[in-house]
This record gives structure tokens, C-alpha cells and sequence, in this order.
């Protein structure tokens, strides 16, 4: 799925304006500066002018950043490095963290968005990509979890 279409999603679920946006990008890293107009531009259709792609970079410091806005800096562990390549698996992942969602959340947030996944399908999408039974999660299984996440989030 494109960066600028998670970042949008997560965005409107959250209703966060512009500058909480670069704010949660900070917590991630003080010194990744991403200022209220990038975020503007990030925010835009692809056909409008001002568009700029979401870079992996800008991405993986936003969902970090999330992580710590929903659940606070655990200062005994050290910070951890920044993805340098955002998949799909990954975003799910960050987000699953950020929202404290086990299992059986995970299972009712597909249900919620008219997309059941079975247990065998939903752990494949958490395994390390070498492992045999790992599986990439796909642009419209991604939509449609952020969808019903936000259901979730919002409300109906």
C-alpha cells in the first residue's frame, strides 16, 4: 500500500491534525524534524498539486512515534533502530503494538471490516520473512484492517 495512504488513514482514525502528526513523528526521533507544510504535502492526492510521497523513513518514525504516543517511552529498554523498509507486515505490526491488540482483536477488526482471517492465516502475517510458513500481507488485506480499525477507533 502506498506510504501516504497509511499515513491518511491513521490520520483520519485518529482525527490528529497536521502538527500532532509531526509531533508523533519527533517522539520517535528528535532529530528526524518533519515540519506541518511536509505533512500537508504527505496528506494530498497524488493528483494535487504540493504532492509528496511518504518516504519509508517518514513512515517507520510515524508508526515508532505512535507506539510511544498510545503507550509511553519505556525508558529501560533502548530505543530501537527505525525500519529502513516498510512493508505491509511491518505496518500491520507497528500498528498491533500501538494499539495493544491481541488475537482475538486482530480477528474481530477483519470481522469488523467483512474480511475474516483465520488464526493460521493472521499469525503467518506476523512471522519473520525467511520463516516457511511467513505470508506478506497484501494492499487490500492491509485496507481493509485499517478500515475496520477504524470502525473500532470511531465507532460505527
Amino acid at each position: 500500500m502506498i506510504n501516504n495512504d497509511v499515513l491518511r488513514s491513521i490520520r483520519y482514525m485518529l482525527d490528529l491534525s497536521d502538527n500532532k502528526v509531526a509531533e508523533i513523528i519527533r517522539l520517535a526521533d528528535p532529530a528526524f524534524v518533519v515540519e506541518k507544510d511536509d505533512v500537508r504535502a504527505f496528506l494530498l492526492k497524488e493528483d494535487e498539486s504540493g504532492y509528496r510521497a511518504c518516504s519509508d523513513a517518514v513512515l517507520a518514525h510515524f508508526l515508532d512515534g505512535l507506539i510511544i504516543h498510545r503507550r509511553g517511552r519505556d525508558e529501560s529498554v533502548p530505543l530501537r533502530p527505525v525500519e529502513k523498509r516498510v512493508s505491509n507486515n511491518v505496518v500491520l505490526k507497528k500498528l498491533r503494538v500501538a494499539f495493544e491488540l491481541r488475537d482475538v482483536d486482530m480477528h474481530q477488526v477483519f470481522v469488523d471490516a467483512g474480511l475474516p482471517v483465520s488464526k493460521p492465516e493472521l499469525s503467518a502475517l506476523f512471522r519473520q520473512p525467511g520463516h516457511k510458513n511467513y505470508r506478506p500481507c497484501g494492499d487490500q488485506l492491509l485496507r481493509n484492517f485499517l478500515k475496520g480499525l477504524t470502525l473500532r477507533v470511531r465507532g460505527a
